[in-house]
């Protein structure tokens, strides 16, 4: 049995910045394969942010709101917390949300609010990839 970390938004848990889920069909399909069990975490609560909350955007190390708030620290418990549930069950893989501040893999948003992508990843994504653990955005499932 392997054990996969999964945004929980993508199984329609109502957890992102604007109190919704993004269920992704992909996903949803995985949940019925019987040698995964797919951990839904969501690195922004587990950090102790809100649900709803102001967006963010990564800019450099840190990360900011919307209001011009430094969100960093929730951000980098957040990912301490994911890093220690995917150690309690020996993940090697996350599936993670795209262009988030915090699971984004390979593109997200510039900080300065304009809906700019650029090239990088979200706090726990590189958190992640810093012990080993593969990660893909749900596009690449």
């Amino acid at each position: 049995m392997e054990y996969i970390l999964i945004s929980a938004c993508l199984l329609g848990i109502n957890c992102r910045y604007d109190g919704i889920g993004k269920m992704n069909e992909k996903a949803k399909a995985l949940l019925e394969r019987k040698d995964i069990v797919l951990l839904p975490v969501c690195p922004e609560q587990l950090g102790g942010m809100e649900t709803p909350r102001e967006p963010s955007e990564r800019k450099g190390d840190g990360v900011w709101n919307r209001k011009g708030e430094d969100v960093t620290e929730y951000y980098r418990r957040g990912a301490q917390e994911v890093l220690k549930l995917a150690g309690l069950y020996q993940c090697s893989q996350a599936i993670l949300k795209e262009r988030s501040p915090s699971c984004g893999s390979k593109k997200i948003y510039d900080g300065s609010f304009s809906r700019t992508l650029t090239d990088g990843e979200g706090v726990t994504a590189e958190l992640l990839r810093k012990y080993g653990i593969r990660v893909v955005g749900e596009s690449e499932i």
